[in-house]
């Protein structure tokens, strides 16, 4: 039976869709095009059915049962004697065995003449089962490593797909500036531009926010920043044979000097991914074994500044509505680097720009750009810093000033002279807390006076990981394993509050959270916080103050995220401390 008409006996698709179906295939072979023209797999691109529900249907049908990989009891040890050759060529793994059967997954219950030459070559009969391609790809990944496929020694089909760009791959924008060292030889061999595609490719795919590849004595360690943590990457051991070359490789796509190993370096490098622009921004450092490169990517096409979808309490996002649409005045965000300070900003000049508005930016560096505002990037090597920017910003007529960051006491002055003359300055502080922003701008330098007047309002914030909502478990926790400062009225009433944990599951990659949201604390100038402020109080003293008039601290409101089941305990005490007992 074709299946089209499995799909359409098991009730998965009408005669309509089938049509509908059938006509789109015919159209694909009539192009050309002789891959993923059965009428199952185009009912899965179009959305009809799911992979799960198109395989599950074909695999009852042929007498072949599907597994769930992530809950399936994988035996690794099979892997040592099973054709690697198959596994990246046909996407099936080894993963089971009882007796003389062999059990393989494979995505594809059509194709059985690679089963039948696993069975030839092993001597085993082979008991095929259906699973996910997604799921196969993951198992091959995590136990032979990202990129085996191109250290396996497939240079032809590296050359093959060099220049291509589609869906699943990464292409450079930009050219290169190549030599003739022996550095740049290498770094332009097919093997090592495939092997480091392929670790954009998998960076991008999992939200990565940082590629960390670092130098060691045993060779290179590649770990990717997902959600604010750092997780290990599995690779084969035979890319230490390409260190150098991988290393040549970035620089290269950076235009950095590949010879040049004694000191630090920054770069650029723009990739287009899925009709996406990429931008990453690439920093090597030497270290003793070598050298440690970050690369920070920025996914233009998949950021959307929305102040509404930064997960802020509803009494919090109205009263920083209202402040950041104030005439005048300095208003700061605060946090440490990557608590999504820029985002803030950004989501805050988005919401409040219109025509009328003229609203000028400067920054170090300019991560997105924003239609309707002017953005400038500072540059400190020919003097163009944020305080050079900012005096020259003010004579451009705007209403509405972004500055970067204040770091010194020439831009926090040019800052305050600029919200005397009648203009609302947005910019960050790195301070732990808001109250902590009023004493850093004193210590700078400024005059308490003009901290008082010129400070509308500081927001402190974090980033805290959000629970996968496919796989949260929830559960009645035991006050004696609480944090102390958790707000329970009482101890013997937790077994009224209901909280959720991470888990693990095929949406979230195992890890339990999918995704992040803010955490913040809002701190509004009154006037007896000005009053403090001119006097030079303390932050303790600022902050004893704001709590007295209703501030909600960065811990309290990752309390009240995680008895919204929408983040848990744990991942609030880890970005947040206890609060102080005023």
């Amino acid at each position: 039976m074709e299946t089209g008409d499995i799909l359409l006996h098991s009730g998965l698709l009408t005669e309509e869709q089938l049509d509908e179906l059938r006509t789109s295939q015919k159209d694909e072979m009539r192009s050309g095009n002789r891959e993923s023209v059965r009428i199952d797999q185009i009912a899965v691109q179009k959305g009809y059915i799911t992979e799960e529900a198109a395989l599950t249907a074909i695999g009852n049908e042929l007498g072949i049962g599907f597994v769930d990989l992530p809950d399936y009891p994988v035996n690794l040890a099979l892997l040592k004697d099973f054709p690697v050759r198959f596994v990246h060529r046909e996407r099936i793994f080894p993963v089971g065995r009882y007796e003389d059967m062999l059990v393989v997954a494979t995505c594809d219950p059509l194709s059985l003449y690679p089963l039948d030459e696993v069975a030839s070559i092993t001597g085993m009969h082979v008991q095929p089962v259906l699973a996910l391609k997604s799921e196969i790809e993951k198992l091959i990944k995590n136990n032979l490593g990202i990129g085996s496929e191109t250290l396996d020694g497939l240079t032809a089909q590296a050359q093959k797909e060099a220049g291509q760009s589609g869906p699943d791959t990464v292409e450079l924008i930009g050219d290169l500036e190549l030599d003739n060292s022996e550095l740049s030889q290498q770094a332009q061999e097919p093997s090592v531009i495939r092997l480091v595609n392929e670790i954009f490719l998998e960076a991008i795919e999992s939200r990565t926010s940082d590629i960390h590849i670092e130098t060691e004595s045993d060779g290179l360690s590649i770990r990717f920043r997902i959600d604010g943590v750092l997780h290990v990457q599995n690779f084969p051991a035979e890319i230490n044979r390409f260190q150098s070359a991988i290393i040549s490789r970035l620089k290269i796509m950076s235009k950095l000097n590949i010879a040049e190993r004694r000191l630090p370096q920054d770069g650029r490098i723009q990739l287009k991914y899925s009709g996406r622009e990429i931008d990453v921004r690439v920093s090597v450092i030497p270290m003793i074994h070598g050298e440690g490169i970050v690369m920070r990517l920025l996914d233009k096409g998949a950021m959307e500044f929305s102040l509404r979808g930064l997960g802020m309490n509803p009494v919090i996002y109205g009263q920083f509505s209202n402040l950041i649409r104030l005439p005048h005045g300095i208003i700061l965000v605060t946090g440490p680097t990557g608590s999504g300070k820029t985002t803030t900003l950004y989501s805050a000049l988005t919401e409040i720009k219109d025509a009328a508005t003229k609203i000028i930016t400067t920054e170090d560096p300019v991560e997105y750009r924003l239609s309707g505002i002017s953005q400038i990037q500072v540059h400190a090597k020919i003097g163009l810093t944020f305080a050079a920017s900012l005096r020259s910003i003010l004579r451009h007529d705007p209403d509405i000033v972004l500055v970067g960051e204040i770091r010194d006491l020439e831009t926090a002055e040019n800052a305050v002279q600029a919200a005397l003359t009648g203009h609302l300055v947005f910019s960050t502080l790195h301070t732990n807390d808001a109250a902590g922003a009023y004493t850093r701008l004193t210590d700078m330098g400024v005059e308490p006076f003009l901290v008082s007047s010129c400070v509308e309002t500081v927001m402190a914030q974090r980033l805290v990981r959000n629970l996968c909502p496919h796989c949260k478990e929830a559960y009645v926790p035991n006050p004696a394993e609480l944090p102390p400062d958790f707000p329970l009225k009482e101890a013997e009433e937790a077994a009224a509050v209901t909280l959720y944990r991470p888990v693990g599951c095929r949406e979230c990659r195992q890890v339990g959270y999918r995704g992040r949201s803010g955490i913040y604390e809002l701190l509004t100038a009154s006037n007896p916080i000005r009053e403090m402020t001119g006097k030079r109080a303390t932050a303790w003293e600022i902050k004893k103050t704001a709590l007295g008039e209703g501030m909600t601290t960065l811990r309290m409101d990752g309390w009240r995220k995680a008895l919204a089941g929408e983040t848990s305990v744990d991942e609030v005490a880890r970005v947040t401390k206890q609060d102080e007992h005023f």
